[in-house]
């Protein structure tokens, strides 16, 4: 496809125009070269790729921004779509493409690709197809960009960072899945909720996989620094599991809801991934509870495997992760959670 991008070469026969546009100041010095150019590359153009894409754009986090898609009408539509509200949005190049090579020299690469599961499909097919989509996406990116992060998006998102990983032969700190981010997002939520205070002042994560066999650590809950669950215990405050359970659930069952009002989630895993973005390009040196590999963490074993622990993320990608204290049911079921993924991995052949 025709791929558009800013210029400045609207003069006859391409004629650049700027220097006779910009007249330079006396006795200034030449422009010099700036080192900063923060180039993402978003791969998918549908729902989830096109909120990434436009939260990227409005929190001014790349000086560059590239879509990959492989319909090229709705690509270059979109493109389009985005390049005209330059004039609301902070300076950004916008390019578009077909061809992995517009990704070339990226610092980061949101994979959010995915095929759709048909009706009566088996969960296990749907991901063998997602691995044959993975074959064709992750090769060239990492041909293209061999010092790029990878931050995978598309679901199963855990299997497929694996994937991603083994496809990409990367280093593990620069291949990354969204995970539990969003999750633990709607975590802090709900805790919030309960309690009637601001989601940024609750410290609170979900770990292991992001689906069904994910694992709230309750134990290391804290709201505005005071440690949940002890504080009860202590001022003799009575809470039934049964309801903790109930929130957990609550946040497993979210993206099944807003799917079933509105055919899709969009806009959190927008914020999410955005946020991973600036942690990530800026060295924020945050942390999150993100997909990365996890052998070796908290008894985790068997093999290579990626789930959601709490890591510190930075300019080149999984910096560490958070020793955070987990009661030994929180242990068991994190390890059951690995072993779920385990066995999935197992079947795929890589």
């Amino acid at each position: 496809m025709h791929k558009s991008t800013s210029a400045s070469s609207l003069g006859p026969g391409g004629l650049d125009l700027t220097q006779a546009f910009f007249k330079p100041i006396h006795g200034a010095a030449p422009p010099s070269s700036s080192n900063r150019h923060t180039k993402i590359s978003v791969i998918g153009a549908g729902n989830v790729g096109m909120a990434i894409a436009q939260t990227i754009l409005t929190q001014d986090l790349a000086d560059e921004l590239v879509l990959v898609d492989a319909i090229p009408d709705k690509l270059r539509g979109e493109m389009l779509d985005l390049q005209h509200a330059a004039a609301f949005l902070p300076r950004t190049k916008i390019n578009a493409s077909v061809d992995y090579a517009v990704t070339s020299n990226s610092d980061l690469c949101i994979v959010t690709a995915g095929a759709r599961q048909i009706h009566g499909e088996s969960r296990l097919n749907l991901l063998q197809r997602n691995v044959a989509l993975f074959r064709k996406i992750i090769p060239p990116l990492a041909k293209y960009s061999p010092e790029t992060i990878l931050l995978i998006i598309s679901n199963p998102v855990d299997v497929l960072t694996y994937v991603a990983w083994k496809l990409a032969g990367f280093p593990s700190n620069r291949v990354i899945g969204s995970g539990t981010n969003l999750d633990s997002s709607r975590f802090r939520f709900l805790i919030a909720d309960h309690l009637d205070v601001n989601a940024q002042d609750v410290q609170a994560y979900i770990v292991g996989e992001h689906g069904d066999s994910s694992v709230a650590l309750w134990s290391s809950i804290s709201v505005g620094g005071v440690p949940v669950l002890s504080f009860l215990e202590k001022q003799q405050i009575a809470y039934e599991k049964e309801t903790l359970e109930s929130i957990h659930k609550t946040v497993v069952d979210s993206a099944y809801e807003v799917i079933s009002l509105k055919g899709y989630t969009s806009w959190a895993i927008g914020y999410s991934a955005a946020g991973l973005a600036r942690s990530i390009l800026r060295d924020q040196r945050s942390i999150h509870p993100v997909s990365v590999l996890a052998k070796g963490f908290y008894g985790v074993d068997g093999g290579d495997v990626f789930l959601s622990l709490p890591a510190q993320l930075g300019r080149s990608g999984v910096l560490g992760v958070t020793n955070v204290h987990l009661t030994d049911e929180e242990l068991q079921k994190l390890r059951d959670s690995a072993k779920t993924i385990l066995e999935v991995q197992s079947q795929l052949g890589l």
